[in-house]
């Protein structure tokens, strides 16, 4: 199950047996100042997985800000998940929040990527 509202997502999942796992995440996101990266969006990634509590935020520069799942996949893989699990198979969902993240840093197609963001 996933919920989707401009600044937060949040999905679910119920196990279905014992050999199944659970999760109740949110992502919150806003757009934030970076002293070193500029403007950008700060995330928070925050709930449970298999009960166990995780809040941690994130910030990404502008450039970056679309990779916000493998993100929140590496952070939710410290917490329990199992790595061959996905919390980014809600494309309908990801797809809203992706617009949703361009409109509020007004990132148009082919603005400039800085690399030193990457790596």
């Amino acid at each position: 199950m996933a919920t989707f509202t401009p600044g937060h997502l949040h999905i679910e999942r119920h196990a279905l047996n014992k050999e199944d796992f659970s999760y109740n995440l949110y992502i919150d996101y806003e757009v934030a100042q970076d002293p070193k990266d500029g403007t950008g969006m700060r995330f928070t990634l925050h709930g449970t997985i298999e009960g166990q509590s995780l809040n941690e935020p994130f910030f990404m520069p502008k450039d970056q800000a679309f990779d916000f799942a493998r993100v929140a996949s590496h952070i939710a893989q410290k917490y329990g998940m199992p790595k061959n699990a996905s919390i980014i198979s809600l494309h309908k969902y990801y797809d809203e929040m992706f617009e949703d993240v361009r409109a509020k840093l007004d990132v148009k197609s082919g603005d400039p990527i800085n690399f030193e963001h990457m790596g």
